[in-house]
């Protein structure tokens, strides 16, 4: 996630933050990310803008995480499911069995944040789906790892073989400082990307991150969600970007969304 109002050079006040984002307030320099590269993530749909190469594969759109492995993968996949359309809720083509997902923590943070892991599983578990989510010690489905980047916030990706996305990586810097709605959403947001959700606006991102187009099918599918709306859903936990104060518990139609896929 990411900033909502870019950070001008020499102004001390933060306005604030987007989900899934990189960060270009620290002094790394990006590394160069080839043409073939480029080229394998443009044939997936995703945009080319922004992509950030981390240990053993790359984020794209501010927030997935592609393997290489992924790059080759997905490139074969099919992708008859696109739909072209207004801000809907989306699913990817993957989705989760029927489960109980189990959620670990793997880093040293404070109270809150680790509260904040507590209230995103409690969220998806109020909605009484064919999936639940348990918090465990260490070795979960799902490992919410801390991670030293100013890069970007927090990232995910999408299941496959029917159980989740084995990772969320959430930078340091973000588990102080904000509050628990926004460490909340954001947990929740890349949950919800683990267990086959795009995001809300993938057709335009603009939407909410104030720039950005169309996503494309990745490779991973965008199915429409039959039930929800044809028109923007403003608050929707998976919108692609949200202020440092943000806080979004699941609208209506995200609980629609989540009740028919799950």
């Amino acid at each position: 996630m990411k900033k909502l109002m870019y950070l001008a050079l020499g102004l001390a006040l933060i306005v604030g933050v987007y989900s899934c984002v990189s960060e270009n307030t620290d002094q790394q320099q990006p590394q160069s990310i080839s043409q073939d590269i480029l080229k394998k993530i443009a044939a997936l749909g995703f945009s080319t803008s922004n992509v950030v190469a981390l240990d053993n594969g790359y984020l794209v759109e501010e927030d997935i995480f592609l393997t290489d492995k992924d790059l080759e993968e997905q490139l074969h996949a099919d992708r008859k499911h696109l739909i072209i359309a207004k801000e809907e809720h989306y699913r990817t083509t993957n989705l989760v069995n029927p489960q109980t997902i189990t959620v670990s923590l793997s880093g040293t943070v404070n109270q809150g944040f680790s509260d904040a892991i507590d209230h995103a599983i409690s969220r998806y578990n109020a909605e009484g789906l064919t999936i639940n989510f348990q918090r465990v010690a260490s070795g979960g489905d799902i490992n919410i790892k801390i991670v030293n980047t100013g890069q970007y916030i927090a990232s995910s990706g999408f299941p496959s073989g029917g159980n989740p996305y084995p990772e969320v990586k959430y930078a340091k810097k973000y588990t102080t400082g904000y509050s628990d709605g926004f460490m909340t959403t954001v947990l929740a947001h890349e949950i919800g990307h683990c267990i086959g959700f795009r995001h809300t606006d993938y057709m335009n991102r603009s939407y909410s991150c104030g720039t950005g187009g169309n996503e494309g099918d990745g490779g991973v599918g965008a199915i429409h969600i039959p039930g929800t709306p044809t028109g923007p859903d403003a608050n929707s936990w998976m919108l692609a970007c949200l202020s440092a104060t943000t806080n979004r518990p699941f609208t209506a139609n995200d609980k629609t969304a989540l009740n028919t896929i799950y």
